[in-house]
């Protein structure tokens, strides 16, 4: 079995999905280089004007695209949360490409162009999020940030760090899916975040919305 010590393209023997753009990789978390999904909680606009779930939507596309084969993931160093910056692959298909070419995510232009000029397709197209103007993941996670729970002693602290029935240390930022039912009991050693990676240095993780 590999380990999750080696470096660029870890063969997969167990994949597990985080969210859209996030995959455990043999206990590596890779955060997939150059784009950004939808986030679990996210609705998006669609062309009659309704709503559909689109963070629920780029997490099934993600999930249906890594059984289909074995998936590698390379190394491009850590993002600020201590996630491998990647582009990972199934077979010869680019998964980065392929979430931003069914318009499950979008370039994450702030950081890369790489899949710039694929996203300029999808959006011609209209397939995905580009069905109707919406928001980007970008700008739902800092209207949820402002306007996030009202019970944090520091509003400025807003994530909570949960322990679950398993005793697992789990943290919910404002657009995580489960974050409006969350209660923090600092009897039973919860507490608030100020930061993601406040809260991964004190040993919580992030919740996995795949399998």
């Amino acid at each position: 079995m590999l380990v999750a010590l080696l470096p660029a393209n870890v063969c997969a023997s167990n994949v597990r999905v985080v969210d859209g753009d996030t995959l455990d990789v043999n206990g590596v978390r890779y955060r997939l280089h150059g784009i950004d999904a939808p986030e679990a909680s996210q609705t998006c606009a669609d062309r009659v004007g309704s709503r559909w779930d689109c963070g629920q939507a780029a997490i099934t596309f993600i999930k249906k695209l890594v059984v289909t084969g074995s998936v590698t993931c390379d190394d491009r160093g850590k993002d600020a949360y201590g996630r491998t910056l990647a582009v990972c692959s199934v077979g010869r298909k680019d998964i980065n490409a392929e979430m931003v070419r069914s318009g499950m995510a979008w370039a994450f232009r702030r950081y890369s162009l790489d899949y710039a000029p694929i996203e300029t397709i999808a959006a011609g197209a209209r397939v995905g999020v580009w069905q109707a103007e919406t928001e980007t993941p970008w700008d739902y996670r800092s209207q949820r940030w402002k306007s996030s729970d009202n019970s944090a002693p520091d509003p400025a602290c807003p994530i909570k760090g949960n322990v679950s029935r398993k005793q697992e240390k789990i943290y919910h930022v404002p657009w995580s899916k489960d974050y409006g039912k969350t209660r923090i009991d600092e009897n039973k050693g919860e507490r608030w975040f100020c930061s993601e990676d406040e809260a991964i240095a004190a040993g919580w993780r992030a919740p996995s919305w795949g399998y």
